[in-house]
């Protein structure tokens, strides 16, 4: 059998993005091709094959020759799996990781970013498709569940379009046409806690009312989680849909107590220490949220604009400013480097999380692979999801409605 590590050096999968399109066709056909679904890819994977690749850099026999190839990477498919799934908005894979762990089997991946896309390769053996309001949404095949953390983007409401029309030029309204077009057993859509509030309430509304009026039960709640065994303050509204049973968030199991975040460090790194001047509380306050604010840098006090005899809190109004204790959990970690790793007070000292430790309190396990751009990294794990909490969703979902 042959390793798909193999056909992948072949394949020279950083040589040229807009390659990417037939990858995605070639690699969810090598992931399928055991199964029916692989219909749904055939045709463009072997004309991909044949027509560019084979042709251009490989000196192979036809593909179907070479096929079933052993899946050489951090995280194979499960041999045999217990119900399908799609992973649209896949990012670099913070879903399908528990949900091939629970036996599901992903038999299609969506991601729009470039270096996601690199990042979910390099891990699953497939290349996610890429803009999803570009593509032929009849290639997306039947399903069970349908995963998404799709971004949060206001509606403008006519009143005059009927169902989900109203929701045309936004990407949820992809997700509502695939919804529609396959209808899955089960919805898993992950948003920020601010879809609670945004465009005063009326988007979260409108996205419930076209999900019931395609017939699904909705069931929504904000989870954090710090609550399943990761040391990070990062809450998330999950909503679950099912034909006709609600979803019970109180039987999803949480982790009492919260963990501490010195118990997720490294001990030896080429840590980055803060050099200037700054300023450690005698009095270190832990908060219900389970943060503890331990300091503050030495910025310039702002005065304009600030209320008498509040100028010394201009400084930790920013979050850049702010020091964080380890002996608590560390604020949800944000997708820009720049204020993506806030600092944070540890053995006498402040310093930033390293990479690695960015991605251990997302719970991301150890043979992940991460890609050679950091910039982009921190980026990635800032748009993640917390696996532990999405694990333990899962499993309930499994056993409410699967």
């Amino acid at each position: 059998m042959v390793n798909y590590s193999d056909i992948k050096k072949k394949l020279n999968l950083d040589r040229n993005k807009d390659y990417f399109d037939g990858l995605a066709f070639l690699t969810h056909y090598i992931q399928n091709f055991k199964n029916g679904i692989s219909v749904h890819y055939r045709d463009n994977a072997l004309a991909f094959y044949s027509n560019t690749l084979k042709a251009d850099i490989l000196e192979e026999p036809d593909l179907q020759q070479l096929l079933p190839l052993n899946l050489d990477v951090p995280f194979p498919p499960p041999e045999n799996p217990d119900f399908t799934f799609i992973d649209l908005f896949a990012g670099i894979g913070g879903f399908r990781i528990p949900m091939q762990e629970l036996g599901g089997k992903c038999v299609f991946s969506s991601e729009y970013n470039y270096y996601a896309q690199k990042a979910y390769e390099l891990n699953f053996g497939e290349v996610p498709f890429g803009d999803i309001t570009k593509m032929d949404l009849n290639i997306v095949p039947k399903h069970d569940v349908l995963c998404a953390g799709f971004p949060c983007q206001p509606f403008s409401i006519s009143g005059k379009l009927k169902g989900f029309e109203d929701t045309r030029g936004t990407l949820i309204y992809y997700v509502f046409k695939i919804i529609e077009l396959r209808n899955p057993k089960v919805l898993i859509l992950e948003n920020v806690k601010h879809l609670l509030y945004h465009d005063k309430r009326r988007t979260l509304r409108t996205i419930i009312k076209h999900l019931e009026e395609l017939g699904y039960k909705i069931s929504h709640k904000v989870l954090n989680a710090s609550d399943f065994g990761v040391p990070q303050n990062r809450e998330r509204i999950i909503l679950i849909g099912h034909k006709k049973k609600s979803f019970d968030f109180e039987r999803i199991k949480t982790i009492k107590p919260r963990p501490k975040l010195k118990d997720f460090l490294d001990e030896n790194n080429n840590f980055e220490y803060l050099t200037e001047p700054y300023t450690i509380l005698k009095e270190q306050r832990l908060q219900d949220s389970g943060l503890i604010f331990a300091g503050y840098r030495n910025k310039k006090i702002r005065k304009a604009g600030v209320r008498p005899n509040t100028e010394h809190l201009s400084r930790v109004h920013k979050q850049p400013n702010r020091i964080y204790s380890a002996e608590g959990v560390h604020p949800a970690l944000p997708s820009q480097e720049s204020s993506g790793r806030f600092w944070i007070y540890h053995n006498n000292r402040v310093r930033k999380l390293t990479i690695n430790e960015c991605y251990r309190i997302m719970g991301f396990p150890k043979k992940f692979k991460l890609i050679n751009n950091h910039g982009e990294l921190y980026k990635q794990i800032g748009n993640s999801v917390c696996i532990p909490m999405v694990k333990a969703i899962v499993e309930q979902v499994i056993e409410q409605l699967l």
